[in-house]
C-alpha cells in the first residue's frame, strides 16, 4: 500500500471518531516494532521524524527504511511526518525525501528556541502550506508555545524547545486566535498548547485541570469542529516503565505524563493526532538496562534490541487499542499525492467554517 497523507488519515479518523498515535522514530528497530503492532490490530500508522532523527539516521536511510516497511506491510497505510519543522527548507527537504506530511512549527523562530510573534507564525506556516499543497502533502501548524503550566517554561527535545520564561497566555492557545490562524494558513491539522511538554518530566504530580488544560481543547473544538487537533508531548510515562528503568540501575526521578483517559477525552473533542516519543524510548531503554544487569557478559546487540522491540511493540499496540485506531487500516483506500494536489487546487480541502460555533 502506498504511503498516506496525514490529511486523508485524519479525515478518516474524524469521520469515525478515533485518534492516531504519532510515534517518533530514529531507527529500524523502532519502525519494525510499530509496524508489527499495527499489523496485529489492523491500525493505520503515523511515523514521525524530528530534525534530530533526520540528522541521526540520515534522510536517505530514513526514506529507504520507510519504503521497506511499506513493502513489508502493504496492508497498513503509513504516513511519514516531519515533526517540528523549524523553517521552510526543513519542510521542503522532508517532502523531497518522501515525507507525506510536514509540521511547520512557527510558534518558535528558526533557531527553535526563540518564541515567535503571531504574524511570523501565520506567514511562515501559510508559506509552507502553500508549497506542500502544490504536491498534495499535508501540513500541521502550531499555535501557542509548548511548555509547563507548573513552572512556565518549555522542555527541549532534540534541540527543539522554547528558552526562558514563557507567559501563561502563551502556554495556552487562544481559541479566537485559533480560528483566525486556521483561516489564514489553511493548515490540515492544528497543534495546540494546553500544558503538555516534551520529554519525560511533564508534571510533578498527577495532572488536573490546573496544569493540563483540556478545557482549551474542548473550546477550540467547539469553535472549529471541522479542524483536526493535535496533542504534542503526550506520552503517559507509565509508572511500570519508570519502576523497571530504576530497578535496573536507572536514576529517573518520579514523574507524571499525560493520562490515557485525558487523551481519550481529547479524542472525543477533535484530537486526531497524539504525539508519543518518551514512552517508546523508555520501553526500550528499560529493557536495555534489564538485559545489561541480568546478563552482564552479554555483548550481542541483538540480545538487547530484540526484547526491547518486543516491549515497544506492546506499548504501541496498547495505544492503537486505547485510541480507537485498531481495526481501521484495511478499510482505508489510499489517495495518491497527485490526486490530493488536485483536491487542494480545487479548494475542496480548504478549511470549513460553515458549522463553526460563534465565539462566546
Amino acid at each position: 500500500m502506498a504511503k498516506i497523507t496525514l490529511r486523508q488519515l485524519l479525515d478518516d479518523a474524524a469521520e469515525r471518531g478515533y485518534g492516531v498515535p504519532a510515534f517518533n522514530i530514529n531507527n529500524m528497530e523502532q519502525g519494525l516494532a510499530i509496524m508489527e503492532a499495527a499489523a496485529a490490530v489492523d491500525a493505520p500508522v503515523i511515523m514521525q521524524a524530528s530534525r534530530g532523527a533526520r540528522g541521526y539516521a540520515g534522510d536517505i536511510m530514513l526514506s529507504r527504511m520507510i519504503d521497506a516497511l511499506t513493502e513489508m506491510y502493504p496492508q497498513i497505510p503509513l504516513c511519514l511526518h516531519q515533526d517540528h519543522g523549524n523553517e521552510e527548507a526543513t519542510c521542503a527537504t522532508a517532502i523531497q525525501h518522501g515525507f507525506t506530511s510536514v509540521m511547520m512549527d512557527g510558534s518558535l523562530k528558526a533557531d527553535a528556541m526563540t518564541v515567535a510573534d503571531y504574524d511570523y507564525n501565520v506567514g511562515i506556516t501559510r508559506s509552507v502550506a502553500t508549497m506542500a499543497h502544490w504536491i498534495g502533502a499535508s501540513v500541521e501548524g502550531e499555535l501557542g508555545v509548548l511548555g509547563s503550566l507548573e513552572h512556565g517554561a518549555g522542555e527541549k527535545e532534540d534541540g527543539h524547545g522554547a528558552e526562558g520564561e514563557i507567559g501563561h497566555d502563551q502556554l495556552l492557545t487562544d481559541p479566537d486566535q485559533a480560528v483566525d490562524f486556521v483561516r489564514a494558513t489553511k493548515v490540515d491539522a492544528l497543534a495546540i498548547a494546553m500544558g503538555t511538554s516534551h520529554g519525560a518530566y511533564k508534571f510533578t504530580r498527577k495532572p488536573d485541570g490546573e496544569i493540563l488544560a483540556m478545557r482549551v481543547v474542548e473550546e477550540i473544538h467547539r469553535r472549529l469542529p471541522d479542524t483536526h487537533l493535535v496533542m504534542h508531548g503526550s506520552s503517559s510515562v507509565p509508572q511500570a516503565l519508570q519502576d523497571m528503568f530504576n530497578a535496573f540501575g536507572g536514576e529517573m526521578p518520579q514523574t507524571w505524563g499525560v493520562p490515557v483517559e485525558e487523551i481519550a477525552r481529547g479524542i472525543k473533542h477533535g484530537v486526531r493526532k497524539v504525539n508519543i516519543d518518551t514512552d517508546c524510548r523508555l520501553a526500550m531503554t528499560a529493557v536495555f538496562r534489564k538485559v545489561s544487569t541480568q546478563a552482564r557478559g552479554e555483548f550481542d546487540p541483538r540480545k538487547f534490541l530484540k526484547p526491547a522491540m518486543d516491549a515497544m511493540r506492546e506499548l504501541c499496540r496498547e495505544r492503537f487499542e486505547q485510541f480507537g485506531t485498531a481495526g481501521n487500516a484495511s478499510r482505508i483506500k489510499v489517495i495518491p499525492l497527485a490526486e490530493m494536489a488536485k483536491r487542494y487546487r480545487s479548494g475542496a480541502l480548504d478549511p470549513e467554517f460553515k458549522n463553526m460555533t460563534a465565539a462566546a
